[in-house]
């Protein structure tokens, strides 16, 4: 049996040509295309969610809430039901905060607005994330971009607002809530504090680690499958991992009383 026929036999692959460079673009052209498809029907999700709340279509379709509208409906659970309302909510945040801040005057590429509106490139983690500091998320953005309308120096084309947009939200997104304020006056409850806030902090980063492995579309029973292993490589316990993962989502420290808190 010849060399050939000895790999068919074993499964083995024949050798590929080399990937040449302009084969390799168009690869990651058309990845860079699937990937815009999918922020942009993250944003059209968000907006269909936000009306069919407001507008409580579950009540005529005989459901008692939302959570078990989108349980018959969609089959989802209460967490990603409610996850949606959270890129709901955060989405129309930045809406408000791009309308408060731009000036129809000195917007450039009219046509695309109603896109742009739509369509910041923003991940469904990205806006779970700050789904609870919108409100910081849309203050930063609407002082960004007043400032830059009322400078002169910048017009608040498309490409511009969607820019303030996406790195409003990565520096809302990557800095950790800020720690209660008003420190107390004993020194030794100051300390105390203080190293708690450090734990927060670094707890906020392995969270965000955690959603590398285990995205924000999971829930905890789901991302419990997917971080058991990781969770016993790294010596640190699942239900730690779980709530430090809930911590990066929310922004909110009651994520971690009980485990790491």
């Amino acid at each position: 049996m010849g060399e050939h026929d000895e790999d068919q036999e074993h499964g083995v692959e024949p050798a590929r040509p080399p990937l040449t460079e302009a084969r390799a673009r168009e690869m990651t052209a058309g990845l860079r295309e699937a990937i815009d498809g999918v922020r942009r029907s993250v944003a059209v999700l968000a907006a269909r969610v936000r009306d069919a709340h407001a507008a409580r279509v579950w009540v005529p379709l005989g459901h008692s809430s939302w959570e078990s509208y989108c349980r018959a409906e969609f089959g989802i659970g209460r967490a990603q039901a409610y996850r949606l309302l959270d890129v709901a909510r955060a989405l129309a945040a930045i809406h408000g905060a791009v309308a408060a801040g731009t000036e129809t005057s000195r917007t450039r590429d009219t046509s695309a607005a109603p896109a742009a509106a739509l369509d910041y490139g923003l991940s469904q983690r990205a806006l779970i994330a700050v789904s609870s500091r919108a409100d910081v998320v849309a203050e930063l953005i609407t002082h960004r971009l007043a400032t830059l309308a009322h400078s002169g120096l910048q017009a608040l084309d498309t490409a511009t607002v969607r820019a303030v947009v996406r790195q409003a939200v990565r520096d809302v997104r990557t800095a950790p809530p800020p720690p209660p304020a008003d420190p107390p006056a004993d020194r030794a409850v100051a300390a105390l504090r203080a190293a708690v806030d450090d734990l927060a902090a670094s707890t906020h980063a392995i969270g965000e680690l955690m959603l590398e492995v285990a995205p924000a579309y999971l829930s905890d029973t789901e991302a419990a499958d997917v971080l058991a292993l990781l969770c016993d490589q790294i010596g640190e316990p699942l239900d730690h991992g779980l709530a430090a993962r809930r911590y990066a989502m929310s922004g909110d420290r009651r994520a971690l009383h009980g485990t790491v808190l």
